[in-house]
């Protein structure tokens, strides 16, 4: 197969591995109410944590991170870094909109963390410190996403990291773009706060 012939492979790839839905098929397992029906209809970590099982959403964050992660590491491993980075926007557009789920899926923040994770460690560190002392302070998950995302692509380009940088500012991007109710929300002053249901 050609470089060019893998760098298609790695974006699939990534898509099929992001569009795996862990909240959703984890609390059906569990014989919860539908995700898509509580909170914000989302099927990622906060909107299962409403659910009121801390288990389930700790199971659906690792899932949704390690699934970025996978598919980095797989794409990188037979197709170098290029392939890698297609990779991880396959994952992260899979999660977003899956196939399976007529395009609606999460909000993408665990899958941006596992794919920073795959490509470069400390700035997914960086990301996690960061949202956590945002949502220590606001309690809003949706807040701590945000400027943890905007401040990764910034990060990445003052190290000198371009290409990476490039990619993350248009996750980051897509990340504002699926949390725009969520902003609205946060400029009405009725966003809800971690764990808070509804």
């Amino acid at each position: 197969m050609s470089a060019d012939m893998f760098l298609i492979v790695a974006f699939v790839i990534g898509y099929l591995l992001g569009s795996i839905p862990f909240g959703l098929v984890l609390t059906r397992l569990a014989g919860t109410q539908d995700l898509r029906s509580i909170g914000s209809g989302s099927i990622g970590t906060t909107n299962v944590l409403r659910t009121g099982r801390k288990d389930l959403a700790a199971a659906t964050l690792i899932g949704d991170m390690l699934k970025g992660t996978i598919a980095v590491i797989i794409a990188g491993y037979f197709g170098g870094p290029d392939a890698a980075m297609l990779a991880a926007l396959g994952a992260f557009l899979g999660h977003l909109f899956p196939v399976w789920l007529k395009f609606r899926g999460g909000k993408g923040v665990a899958v941006y963390i596992g794919v920073l994770l795959g490509l470069l460690w400390p700035a997914a560190l960086v990301f996690c410190l960061i949202w956590l002392a945002v949502a220590v302070i606001t309690r809003y998950s949706s807040l701590s996403a945000l400027i943890a995302s905007l401040v990764t692509p910034i990060l990445l380009w003052w190290f000198g990291q371009l290409a990476l940088a490039a990619l993350f500012a248009v996750l980051t991007l897509l990340v504002f773009f699926v949390h725009r109710e969520n902003i609205k929300r946060l400029l009405a002053g009725t966003e809800s706060k971690i764990g808070q249901k509804g």
